[in-house]
């Protein structure tokens, strides 16, 4: 940014969070309420699964004789796997509402060489079109 900034000084620069598809979304969200179900089951010390007639597996037995562990647990893997459901990985870059990267769709970032060399030419495109005289008919 500051390469940019220095070089461009005009160039306006924004980041904004590129949301993931809604399925996605609506995962980390079942996981974000599901987890905090779950920890208040395992602090309770609540077995679910006798609701259901089932006999309680041996790692919720665990999670009972170590509930600070269980919770803990718990905890960071629901949060591994909801950061994992919101990360989209995307570095879209635009200039004048024109894209001219996409590490989505290019599969990498780009150096700073490229971005640099990305931005050469389209400031040298954007001029030269600016200079072409328009004709209305």
């Amino acid at each position: 940014m500051r390469v940019i900034s220095q070089r461009y000084p005009d160039i306006r620069i924004e980041g904004e969070n590129y949301l993931p598809q809604p399925i996605y979304r609506h995962i980390a969200s079942f996981l974000s309420v599901f987890k905090l179900v779950l920890i208040g089951l395992i602090i309770v010390g609540k077995d679910p699964f006798a609701f259901f007639g089932m006999q309680a597996p041996s790692i919720w037995q665990w999670g009972q004789e170590n509930k600070i562990y269980a919770c803990m647990m718990v905890f960071f893997l629901s949060n591994m796997i909801e950061n994992q459901c919101m990360s989209t990985g995307a570095f879209e870059i635009t200039l004048n509402d024109v894209p001219v990267w996409s590490k989505l769709e290019s599969g990498h970032l780009p150096s700073m060489q490229q971005l640099v060399q990305i931005l050469d030419n389209e400031m040298k495109l954007n001029v030269h079109m600016d200079s072409i005289p328009h004709h209305s008919q």
